[in-house]
């Protein structure tokens, strides 16, 4: 994977999110309107605090929307993670010119919702995992 660098921006957002939770943040992107944090294994609960009050208080200080997903070094862990929200049922993947490509299946009834307004969780989930694993692309099924 290549080595990522952040700019000034990026790493005042990781220092205040790890002064404020406590959370170790591997990588922090900032992708379709929102800054997404990956946090290290284990950290979600610190993370985003009891019924979520780091995450708000941080989205009021920063005026962005932000997600949080935990890491996984195993791909199929991490693409379940990022689409956490939407109750994976499984992760299947296909070869995709030098790299692989991931469909998530979720339920019918999330589906819409998975993949976002103009495909914008689909964005945010290809931005993640293109910087982490070998996937290029990803789709909801």
């Amino acid at each position: 994977m290549p080595e990522i660098a952040f700019d000034r921006e990026t790493i005042g957002y990781i220092q205040l999110f790890e002064a404020r939770t406590g959370a170790r943040v591997k990588d922090c992107l900032e992708a379709e309107d929102k800054l997404v944090f990956l946090v290290s294994p284990g950290d979600i609960p610190k993370a985003v605090g009891p019924g979520g009050v780091l995450v708000d208080r941080l989205k009021g200080m920063l005026k962005k929307e932000i997600q949080v997903v935990e890491f996984a070094d195993d791909p199929e862990t991490l693409v379940r993670n990022i689409f956490y929200w939407y109750s994976p049922k499984r992760v299947d993947f296909a070869p995709k010119g030098t790299g692989r490509h991931a469909t998530v299946t979720v339920d019918p009834a999330w589906k819409a919702r998975a993949i976002g307004k103009a495909g914008k969780n689909l964005k945010v989930a290809r931005a993640i995992l293109l910087r982490h694993t070998d996937i290029v692309s990803v789709s909801v099924a």
